[in-house]
This record gives structure tokens, C-alpha cells and sequence, in this order.
């Protein structure tokens, strides 16, 4: 299992937010690119972007951020927000964006998923917000009526890389994540799963990869990093112990 460090970015600067809420926001760095080159020197695998502009707004608004970013780490790099169309998709490809991660359009526009997994294969990644085991779309500003899971299943044959699983309840609050939920969601579907949202300490690291058997392949992890209460060179090592240095589930 791999651990994937979250870069989240607004305005510029490197943030967290609790909840996904635009009100509860902690700035870390006014330098997203130093903070990625921080935790890839720590070990990371890949690293997780999130334009929160992006998501907000619904179009990219972080992009020169991002660009500094991918010149200044040689690990692969996933990003997600505010990618709505095949353009902004193939844009950030061009960019050298390793992956790209859907959220909103998934289920608003689950066909151009379909297509845009067929135009680059193996790069797209699709995001899945749940609250209450419901989806949560628009920068998790919106609840709908479709289960997590349920959307999980419709992408089983498009191609798509992975899913990431984020547990809003859990997200920023370092409560740590919803094992038995995402347990649950992995053993549903036979995409690889990536979990988020509450990692606090290595106690956690330990318990996600458990779930190593039931398809979770990786964890993303932002504010315990940032406040220090997990230790990113030995949550890597924890989770890779007793695992091909090589490995790679993307």
C-alpha cells in the first residue's frame, strides 16, 4: 500500500480544509511546489493535488501552481478539481499530470468519464466523496441521492485506474478514517480503491492497510502531515513493509 500526501491548493497557497468546508480553512504554505518536493523527499510515492478553486468555481484556477509543481517533483502527480471536459483533461497530460482525478462529472457526466478513459488509458482516476454513504458533488457543497457504491459499480469496465474514496465526516478532522465504510466499498467493487479522509497517526496507516486484501491500494493524507501528528517517512515505511519496493498500483 502507498501513501499518498494531499498538496491542496486555493488561491495560491498550500491549505486544508475540515469537512470540505470553504469557511474552515488552515493555510500551511504560501508554496505548494516546496511543500510537494517536501513530502516526495520523504518518500512519497505520488503526489495528490486538489485545485479547491477548481472545485469551487468548476474550472481551474491553480494552474500555474500546479505547473510549478510538476517542474519541481520527478514523482508521478494526480490531480483533481474543477475538471469538467476532454481539453482541461488533455491540458494537464500535456503538462505531464500523471493522473486525473474526476469527481462531480462522474456522476453528472458518467459518458464523458467513459470516453475520456478511452482517450487516455490507465490515466483516469475517479473521485468519489460520500457522506452518510451517499455521493457528494460541486466541492462537497451538494449531497445526492446515489450511493457511493452504486456509482463505484457503473465505471467496473471503463478503464478507470482507481477510485478515490473519501469519507467527508472524516476529512481534516483526524478522527480517524471510516475502516469497516471503506472496507465495505473496496470489497464491492474490483476497481483498485485509494482511501482518504481522517488519517491522524501511524496507528491509522496500520489499520487502512488491512485493507490491503479487500482492494485499498493506497491513502491519502493532508492535515495529520501538516500539524505533525504522522510522520510521512514512517507512515511510507509502514505501509510498504513487507512490499515490492517497486511496487506501483497505478
Amino acid at each position: 500500500m502507498i501513501v499518498i500526501p494531499a498538496v491542496d491548493i486555493r488561491q495560491g497557497k498550500c491549505v486544508r480544509l475540515s469537512q470540505g468546508r470553504a469557511d474552515a480553512q488552515t493555510v500551511y504554505s504560501d508554496d505548494p511546489a516546496a511543500m510537494a518536493a517536501k513530502w516526495e523527499g520523504m518518500g512519497a510515492a505520488r503526489i495528490h493535488v486538489v485545485d479547491l478553486d477548481g472545485a469551487f468555481e468548476k474550472t481551474p484556477k491553480n494552474l500555474d501552481a500546479i505547473k510549478k509543481i510538476l517542474e519541481t517533483v520527478k514523482k508521478p502527480v494526480q490531480v483533481g478539481g474543477g475538471i469538467r471536459d476532454l481539453a482541461t483533461m488533455e491540458t494537464y497530460l500535456d503538462l505531464g499530470v500523471s493522473n486525473i482525478i474526476i469527481g462531480t462529472e462522474a456522476i453528472r457526466n458518467p459518458e464523458m468519464v467513459k470516453d475520456a478513459c478511452k482517450r487516455f488509458p490507465g490515466k483516469i482516476i475517479v473521485g468519489i466523496d460520500a457522506k452518510e454513504g451517499m455521493v457528494a458533488v460541486e466541492g462537497w457543497t451538494e449531497t445526492t441521492s446515489v450511493k457511493a457504491v452504486d456509482l463505484a459499480r457503473s465505471f467496473e469496465d471503463a478503464g478507470v485506474a482507481a477510485v478515490n474514496f473519501t469519507d467527508i465526516h472524516r476529512d481534516g478532522m483526524q478522527t480517524g478514517p471510516n475502516i469497516e465504510q471503506t472496507r465495505a466499498f473496496a470489497q464491492a467493487i474490483s476497481i483498485p480503491v485509494v482511501a482518504s479522509g481522517g488519517v491522524s497517526t501511524i496507528k491509522d496507516i496500520k489499520s487502512v492497510k488491512t485493507l490491503a486484501e479487500d482492494g485499498v491500494v493506497g491513502v491519502i493524507t493532508g492535515r495529520a502531515l501538516y500539524v505533525g501528528t504522522l510522520d510521512l517517512a514512517e507512515a511510507v515505511s509502514v505501509a510498504m513493509e513487507g512490499v515490492d519496493p517497486e511496487y506501483n498500483p497505478f
